[in-house]
């Protein structure tokens, strides 16, 4: 997998997807073509149970690149196709059939806020902060996401003002796992993620299933979802081994089948 604005290293289960285009690695209709490539391709394969998505240098992603902006209103259907890949971009990682890790190891700001939000779980370095400041260039966007994470109150100030919020004020918020020294982010990152590979590669795809489809149905719905999902699993080779070798005080060794 060789992309021009991403590096994918894979190990041990383990995808590490780092955003890679200096000096801020902000968001042309290059990368966000990257990333869609990207995770569609992790989606489908067998060798990868959970990705890392992380920024080089000192940034995560300091979201659109501007300079694609001026002229977009001027060509028809320009915008049309830069927002349609813009949200393409978000949805391939919401969409993803993989439990996601964020390590946000700077700002994101955004566009690269709203790639954090497409992640499952998000853990951050102690120099990162978060924000939406498209209002700043007399834009807007984002407030649907920022309204599923935070109260009312602060989504608008955010959304109307381009506050930042740091990453100390996300963990006090409970919307990220761990805030971290910056050498100490990946390992931690990476700690989760190897965890989350050890489990039934067919139990974690209903789960990120589940995690995903649940959050837009009525609560009765849901549950009897979930439900017909571990039905569904007791019938899995998967699911004999990991109760023979919990019987066996033993590590179950799985086919994801």
């Amino acid at each position: 997998m060789e992309f021009k604005t991403l590096q994918v290293q894979i190990a041990d289960g383990v995808a590490v997807v780092t955003l890679n285009r200096p000096p801020v690695n902000a968001q042309n209709a290059e990368l966000r073509s990257d990333v869609i490539e990207c995770f569609d391709t992790l989606s489908d394969m067998a060798e990868v149970a959970c990705i890392v998505i992380t920024g080089s240098g000192k940034t995560f992603s300091a979201g659109a690149d501007i300079r694609e902006r001026p002229n977009l209103a001027e060509k028809p259907g320009a915008y049309g196709r830069h927002n349609r890949l813009t949200r393409e971009c978000h949805y391939a990682m919401v969409e993803c059939s993989k439990p996601i890790i964020a390590a946000i190891n700077g700002p994101a700001l955004g566009a690269g806020f709203g790639l954090v939000m497409g992640a499952d779980i998000w853990v951050a370095s102690e120099n990162a902060y978060v924000s939406m400041p498209e209002i700043n260039v007399g834009l807007a966007g984002g407030v649907t996401y920022l309204q599923k994470y935070f109260s009312q109150s602060r989504a608008r100030r955010m959304f109307y003002t381009g506050m930042q919020v740091s990453a100390q004020e996300l963990y006090r918020l409970g919307l990220v796992e761990a805030c971290l020294p910056p050498d100490e982010l990946m390992p931690y990152a990476m700690g989760i993620a190897r965890e989350i590979a050890s489990k039934s590669p067919v139990a974690l795809r209903l789960a990120k299933e589940a995690a995903r489809m649940t959050l837009s149905m009525p609560q009765r719905e849901a549950y009897r979802y979930e439900q017909g999902n571990t039905v569904a699993l007791s019938k899995t080779e998967d699911a004999r081994e990991a109760q023979m070798a919990f019987l066996e005080k033993r590590a179950p060794v799985y086919k994801g089948r």
